[in-house]
């Protein structure tokens, strides 16, 4: 496939509300993982004809089982992963034919991502983990404001072995908006944390989109936390089996699991 040339970077943000296209439109997506060698290739099939459609501001959870390709959906959105087959338009642009130039222009400007592992540079503070980010962006969010954001301003000096594992999330999260993308991404944000840590997460990641009207998708296996979402998507076997719209979103401090 020829990849076009075409960035994402100078298109204006798709402002929630103003009956534009929504801001992801996926069309028959799918994804097959190959491995092994010739003769002997075994051939995983994560994603299988997947269509959908999240609109700007909208917050979504992908809830699914282990395998249910939740996260390779997720990937393809935030430009992680490249799909096998099928279409994927991010405010009109269709990423399955960017370059990889034009892809990581894409993520750095658009994506924010939280991942259930912190990943944080261990030798650098909190600040520093945060203003890392400052730097390939032309108009971020000040480092310190993003930490003030997440509760974590008390905190920017400290390195993240003199944070909890809460906290150490609570600053990828400050690290993820920064840069102020479009979309949130956030993968298992709460996976690796005990019940109270892992609801005071969800509530950062819910005042982010709530004050700066973020697009958050997040994927769990946790169906508790799917109350909290405009629009709950179902996937099982590479194929979103159904959705679900919540008549009213509950707060993180109503959800118990």
């Amino acid at each position: 496939m020829v990849r076009s040339e075409t960035s994402v970077a100078a298109r204006a943000p798709v402002e929630p509300g103003t009956g534009a296209e929504p801001l992801f439109v996926v069309r028959d997506l799918s994804k097959v993982y190959r491995t092994g060698e010739d003769g002997d290739e075994l051939q995983v099939q994560a994603l299988r004809g997947v269509n959908l459609e999240v609109g700007a501001g909208e917050f979504v959870v992908l809830l699914g089982a282990s395998g249910s390709g939740k996260s390779t959906l997720l990937n393809i959105l935030g430009g992680l992963e490249v799909a096998s087959s099928g279409s994927v338009r991010y405010a009109g642009t269709e990423l399955t034919t960017l370059d990889e130039e034009a892809l990581t222009r894409y993520r750095r400007v658009n994506v924010g991502f939280v991942f259930q592992f912190y990943n944080l540079i261990p030798s650098l503070t909190a600040r520093e983990n945060v203003s890392l980010v400052t730097d390939i962006v032309e108009a971020p969010m000040d480092a310190d404001e993003a930490l003030d954001r997440v509760g974590l301003a008390p905190r920017r000096h400290h390195f993240p072995s003199q944070l909890s594992g809460g906290e150490q999330q609570r600053v990828a999260i400050a690290r993820a908006i920064v840069k102020r993308p479009q979309v949130l991404l956030c993968d298992e944000p709460t996976g690796a944390l005990d019940y109270p840590t892992g609801k005071r997460v969800l509530e950062v990641i819910e005042q982010i989109h709530r004050e700066l009207g973020t697009t958050v998708l997040v994927i769990t296996h946790n169906a508790a936390i799917a109350a909290m979402a405009d629009r709950v998507v179902h996937l099982g076997d590479g194929r979103i089996q159904r959705e679900e719209r919540n008549a009213r979103r509950a707060s993180p401090s109503e959800l118990s699991w």
